[in-house]
């Protein structure tokens, strides 16, 4: 097997089930082969790389997910990967009434491989890891302005994981006089041998000052001493070329499909 082949049959093995302990509010169900994530901003559903169902069978599943979310008055998103089976799942969901957002590369590494790049940040930034709520709050506001969209609903996610696993999770922002540019977690999964990295969101004004590439190597230190042997990402457009040039492998895509009651 090639080293793409191993990384990819790790993570299909290891992070296709055993979810991190859930926010503080938010639930985990389960409905056949899927993962059903109930409580969060919006509802999640997902599953192995083969979910064993076809044609009629899995389009009640589909709808199942869909209704179960539309009494709620909440929106879905269903996370697929671009080589899952059946390959007319995308089909389907799209004829539910389920649309695309932006797809993501999947990336994993080798958490040994990313901690020995020693962090380097550009002068008067400071990179400090956060447990406070108001803190979160802070990291909230600046996603907000990154992303130009509401984030608010990112504080009460990252303080509920934080109140319900502080051992899983490490958050982590990087300040320039005061104000938070740049935040990155580190979400690490028990019983398996990976820990995601998810953030790295930073300020326009901030970015390709090297402030991402320190945040990747101080959570992959914080792994490697906390016996992690994989790293995985769903990366941006944006961050994927980094995240690559630093030894991350491309194993998949990953696409959302979102149902809301709004586009009903």
């Amino acid at each position: 097997m090639t080293e793409t082949e191993i990384l990819l049959a790790a993570y299909d093995d290891q992070m296709r089930g055993a979810p991190p302990t859930p926010p503080t509010g938010v639930t985990y169900e389960h409905d056949g082969p899927l993962l059903r994530t109930v409580g969060g901003f919006r509802g999640l559903v997902s599953g192995p790389r083969s979910l064993g169902v076809h044609g009629a069978e899995l389009d009640r599943l589909i709808a199942r997910q869909r209704d179960f979310f539309a009494a709620r008055g909440e929106a879905v998103e269903w996370k697929t990967r671009s080589h899952d089976d059946p390959a007319d799942l995308i089909e389907r969901l799209r004829a539910a009434g389920f649309v695309p957002e932006e797809r993501e590369t999947v990336l994993v590494g080798r958490a040994a491989d990313m901690a020995v790049r020693q962090p380097v940040l550009p002068e008067g930034v400071t990179l400090r890891r956060v447990t406070a709520d108001a803190d979160m709050r802070r990291i909230a506001a600046m996603e907000s302005v990154a992303w130009r969209q509401d984030w608010s609903w990112l504080a009460d996610d990252l303080i509920g994981r934080v109140a319900s696993a502080p051992d899983e999770i490490a958050v982590y922002i990087a300040e320039a006089e005061g104000e938070v540019v740049c935040a990155a977690w580190l979400v690490f999964r028990a019983g398996t041998e990976f820990a995601s990295l998810w953030g790295g969101s930073t300020l326009a004004e901030w970015r390709g000052r090297g402030i991402y590439r320190a945040m990747v190597a101080t959570r992959a230190a914080l792994a490697v001493a906390r016996g992690v042997t994989y790293l995985h990402v769903d990366a941006s457009d944006d961050s994927a070329p980094i995240l690559r040039r630093l030894g991350f492998e491309a194993v998949t895509t990953t696409t959302p499909y979102v149902w809301s009651p709004e586009a009903a």
